[in-house]
């Protein structure tokens, strides 16, 4: 049905930024909405941002990451700025089709940000 495969993630000091990719493919055409959510250790996962076209944020991230798709490569990006020792989890890629009414999911890729 759908792919999706993560990449960009790593270790940076806090202030600094990195970029998350996440490519799609297989019946691009049923996917409705991608986004980026993340579980850090002993927590539950959280919508962090997500383009439907239109784009919602977490409150935690307002101002400081940028959400952006680009529909030729079949690619959604995730730009973090400004980034905290709090943002460090492992980042997922998800993509919701209403038409199967479900979710996919990347296999997820590790920011760690040191303080």
């Amino acid at each position: 049905q759908v792919q999706l495969v993560e990449s960009g993630g790593g270790l940076v000091q806090a202030g600094g930024s990195l970029r998350l990719s996440c490519a799609a493919s297989g019946i691009i055409s049923k996917i409705n909405t991608m986004g980026w959510y993340r579980q850090a250790p002993g927590k539950e996962r959280e919508l962090v941002a997500r383009i439907i076209p239109s784009t919602n944020y977490a409150d935690s991230v307002k101002g400081r990451f940028t959400i952006s798709r680009d529909n030729a490569k079949n690619t959604v990006y995730l730009q973090m700025n400004s980034l905290k020792p709090e943002d460090t989890a492992v980042y997922y890629c998800n993509a919701y089709s209403s038409y199967w009414s479900l979710n996919f999911w990347g296999q997820g890729t590790q920011v760690t940000v040191s303080s």
